[in-house]
């Protein structure tokens, strides 16, 4: 199922004086038509989307004037034609690691419009594995990055950011693992190796099947084998090890203040601290034009409760004056801004 949603786009689209009033970007494109020609340039905004927050790519919207125009019959037709399997194995050989992307036409106004939606990656950063397109447009080893209304090569503090990041979730999931091995003791902990669905114990290994599976499957010994036609069954080359409780643990957010310790006032007395002549004005206007607020590299929102959280989950509406809090990062990111 696709997550795009067709009344965001809407938005995306409305138009005001005869213009689209949204501007492009670190999270909207626009294209004035789609064609394969342009494959290349399209999955480097792929790759740039997401390495940073992924977005939206609309085809159907002229430049210079920014006008609603929709897809040509041929554009349309085109797009309708696309070859999702065929895209996503392109990717899979383009770039590393993957990158997850929805598609669909959507109609505004009674115009066909067509929409990629990227994914923010799980894991970054997204690096190309060879080069590709017109003038080698993608190269072996550059990562993309979305700035503004555009997409270029990375610069080194989002590399850093990133790279920062990724250690300290790293470091995070350890911690959490150590923290959960500790509160049940090392003798009763097991590791559940997803990829290959082996649980680990002791010197032991179980294999993790689905519970109605399980419910069907008989186990045989080797050399103990009796054919009944249908009905499932395993070689049993070992035994089968007792587990007393396997559990699926959602990590929460834990100790939000220790990851984003500063309030919205203390970021603007570190940003000034560091560049005097910067305005409190002009701070929360580099906020708000880089959309610090709710990305989790730089901020938290901090809800009153837990049904309040839930209903930002659903709908995507944030309670009216809802805070935030802040990580050094952010003010480091702001400083770069100001100072440039």
């Amino acid at each position: 199922m696709t997550v795009i949603d067709e009344t965001h786009v809407a938005e995306l689209l409305r138009v005001k004086d005869g213009r689209i009033y949204h501007r492009e970007g670190q999270e909207l494109e626009f294209k004035e038509s789609f064609n394969f020609a342009g494959l290349a340039e399209y999955l480097r905004d792929f790759a740039a989307f997401a390495n940073n927050r992924g977005g939206y790519m609309v085809f159907g919207v002229t430049d210079s004037p920014r006008r609603a125009r929709g897809l040509s019959a041929n554009a349309r037709d085109m797009f309708d034609r696309i070859d999702l399997a065929r895209i996503s194995g392109f990717l899979i050989d383009l770039f590393s690691p993957e990158i997850r992307w929805e598609q669909m036409i959507v109609h505004v106004g009674g115009k066909p419009f067509g929409v990629f939606y990227i994914h923010k990656a799980a894991q970054k950063p997204i690096i190309a594995r060879k080069d590709e397109g017109k003038d080698q447009l993608i190269k072996s080893g550059e990562i993309y990055y979305r700035y503004g209304g555009r997409t270029q090569k990375i610069q080194f503090a989002e590399l850093e950011s990133i790279i920062s990041h990724r250690i300290r979730r790293n470091n995070e999931d350890w911690l959490g693992l150590m923290e959960r091995i500790g509160r049940v003791g090392p003798s009763r902990a097991a590791v559940l190796d997803t990829e290959s669905a082996l649980l680990g114990r002791q010197d032991s290994q179980v294999l993790v099947v689905d519970e109605a599976l399980a419910e069907k499957l008989q186990f045989v010994r080797e050399g103990q084998f009796d054919q009944i036609n249908g009905e499932p069954t395993l070689k049993l080359v070992g035994d089968v090890v007792p587990v007393d409780r396997v559990e699926v643990v959602r990590r929460e957010k834990e100790h939000l203040t220790k990851a984003y310790p500063l309030s919205a006032m203390e970021v603007v007395t570190a940003v000034k601290k560091a560049l005097p002549q910067a305005k409190q004005n002009e701070i929360w206007e580099a906020i708000k034009e880089n959309e610090l607020k709710g990305d989790s590299d730089y901020s938290a929102y901090v809800f009153r409760n837990k049904k309040q959280e839930d209903a930002y989950e659903e709908t995507g509406i944030l309670p009216a004056g809802l805070p935030c809090i802040y990580n050094q990062s952010a003010v480091d990111f702001l400083i770069r801004v100001l100072r440039a």
